[in-house]
């Protein structure tokens, strides 16, 4: 029951203060998120670890038997760990927000639980409707954060986010359903069961399969956002409060990366694999399109949301290496983006809350009247540039040297050095490498003007009555877990890499079932979940066997593979 109680218990606490004072709302709210983190403990310790690719903590109810829905929750590895972050950020967010909320409160509370609630509620859902409900509502609340309690221009972006995102996630229930048709249609009933579903859409020819890639990827890439359909974010996270943007770029933007783990990958390998080059070329334009972009930035807030883009380009370009370093990379950057990225928004809010102002321009030299916050700042932006012995080198990296490894491999010369599996390789990893170059750059810049140099304060500035010049104890009590957390996972990732071993293969056993030729081109489709595709599958490489290797025959096997369905 652990599962359903993370879920309830934010919405039981949101309800609370609906019917309580409003001077109460920020208390309840801390209660109810502390005390999903005791929940959130609880699971960790429950779960276990040793098979982390297994669905654990499972709880199942009949919804609508005759459509066959159902209220399936489970988790593996990587979800929980996610979840975990989810529920880290829950009250991180509400106390950081106790200075900075005067008007509306039991609005803000209420709101920012019921989104902790829909993250959660995406993570560990095993049922597709499920699924789309939460992914779908996490929209609402961040639609009302962003509305009401952002910057001068909150509505053109909330307005924004919620019509890019809202119309990516349409797109992508029309290629869920799509899947889910073609299933009842094999199985003769209904099934929204997500590994049924997945089996069905492996079965698909590549023409199938490159649509529902298409449809899903609409939905997710807007959501993490991949470029070119990014232009909402940096609007989003500069008008949003600071919890906002603490949640938006901690989870919410994940849940783009993970539908592209949990569904695109083992949902539609074949189709992956035709298409990972051009997916894998965006990636990188996000990377150094936006890290270009953040140089000329001149407002703190609007640096780090670009950096966001950037970032998750290279989580991205792992998942799209679909091999095991690239996509266990980019599930740790997952985790450690949220950590380092939203202790940075944290940050800047702080700072706003003393000056008023996010101009560099404007406010600067802070160390010599802030040390504290100068110390923890330059600390988060050495987590986000990717230093040695930080949360963020060890992703990074992996994300990078998976996409190097991504390329034919066998043994022959030509064939690209370590290679695993995949299309990409050592020039897509080259190029990617340019954005950790300006990403040091940009921030390193950032941080001299804000933190070194003269002191510089806005004319007429008037410092906050409630708040003391430097940090006060609440708010370096939220900084904490967070700095321990990019201490941590960096000295030692190797407990985190091997929790998410056995899903990440599992996900990529998939794509692996494609045999590759040294064009990088599917010569052979081996599947495991229907006999009669596997007997196609061999005929298909005995009537195929004088392959030249020049890309023609794989051309030839997608013709052959269609008739076969």
């Amino acid at each position: 029951m652990l599962l359903p109680l993370l879920i309830v218990i934010p919405l039981l606490c949101a309800g609370l203060i609906v019917f309580n004072p409003r001077e109460q709302a920020r208390y309840i709210a801390a209660g109810g998120s502390l005390l999903s983190v005791v929940l959130g403990v609880a699971a960790l310790m429950a779960f276990d670890w040793s098979k982390g690719g297994t669905d654990q903590l499972n709880f199942i109810m009949d919804w609508v038997p005759s459509l066959g829905l159902q209220m399936s929750l489970g988790t593996d590895s990587v979800s929980l760990l996610l979840i975990a972050l989810t529920i880290l950020l829950g009250p991180i967010c509400i106390i950081g927000s106790f200075s900075a909320i005067k008007e509306h409160q039991k609005t803000y509370y209420a709101w920012l639980l019921i989104l902790q609630s829909a993250m959660i509620g995406v993570f560990c859902a095993r049922d597709l409707v499920l699924f789309y409900i939460c992914f779908e509502f996490t929209l609402v609340p961040m639609y009302i954060l962003i509305a009401m309690f952002g910057s001068s221009n909150r509505r053109n972006a909330s307005t924004k986010f919620f019509l890019y995102t809202f119309t990516g996630s349409v797109i992508a229930l029309a290629g869920f359903a799509y899947v889910a048709w073609q299933h009842s249609m094999l199985a003769g009933q209904w099934s929204f069961d997500m590994a049924e579903l997945g089996a069905t859409a492996r079965s698909m020819n590549l023409h199938q399969q490159s649509w529902v890639l298409l449809a899903l990827m609409a939905g997710f890439a807007v959501k993490v956002p991949l470029f070119p359909v990014h232009t909402w974010l940096p609007l989003a996270h500069t008008e949003a409060p600071t919890a906002g943007s603490v949640i938006l770029a901690g989870v919410l933007l994940k849940l783009g990366t993970y539908g592209v783990y949990k569904f695109v990958l083992p949902f539609v390998p074949e189709a992956m694999l035709e298409y990972a080059p051009l997916l894998a070329v965006l990636a990188i334009i996000g990377i150094i399109y936006a890290g270009l972009i953040c140089w000329v930035q001149t407002d703190i807030k609007k640096l780090v949301a670009y950096s966001s883009v950037s970032h998750l380009g290279f989580c991205m370009l792992g998942l799209f290496a679909v091999n095991s370093v690239g996509v266990t990379g980019s599930v740790l950057y997952m985790l450690n983006h949220g950590l380092s990225t939203g202790a940075l928004f944290l940050m800047i809010g702080m700072m706003y809350e003393r000056y008023h102002t996010r101009s560099m321009k404007e406010v600067g030299g802070l160390g010599s009247h802030m040390p504290i916050w100068s110390c923890f700042m330059v600390f988060f932006v050495m987590a986000s540039v990717g230093l040695p012995g930080l949360n963020g080198f060890v992703s990074e990296i992996m994300c990078l040297v998976g996409t190097f490894q991504s390329g034919p491999w066998t043994g022959e010369a030509g064939a690209t050095p370590g290679g695993t599996f995949g299309t990409l390789g050592p020039v897509y990893a080259a190029l990617a490498g340019l954005g950790m170059i300006v990403a040091a750059m940009y921030l390193l810049y950032m941080t001299g003007k804000i933190v070194w140099g003269e002191y510089r304060e806005p004319e007429g500035h008037h410092e906050h009555e409630e708040l003391p010049k430097d940090l006060n104890a609440r708010e370096i009590g939220v900084l904490i877990p967070l700095a321990l957390g990019c201490l941590i996972f960096g000295l030692f990732p190797a407990p985190l890499m091997k929790a998410i071993e056995e899903p990440v293969n599992d996900t990529i056993a998939y794509v692996n079932a494609y045999n590759v030729d040294g064009t990088g081109r599917h010569t052979e489709w081996v599947h495991v979940e229907h006999a009669s595709h596997d007997d196609h599958a061999d005929d298909h490489a005995h009537d195929n066997g004088h392959d030249d290797g020049h890309g023609d025959h794989a051309d030839d096997s997608h013709s052959e593979e269609d008739e076969g369905h």
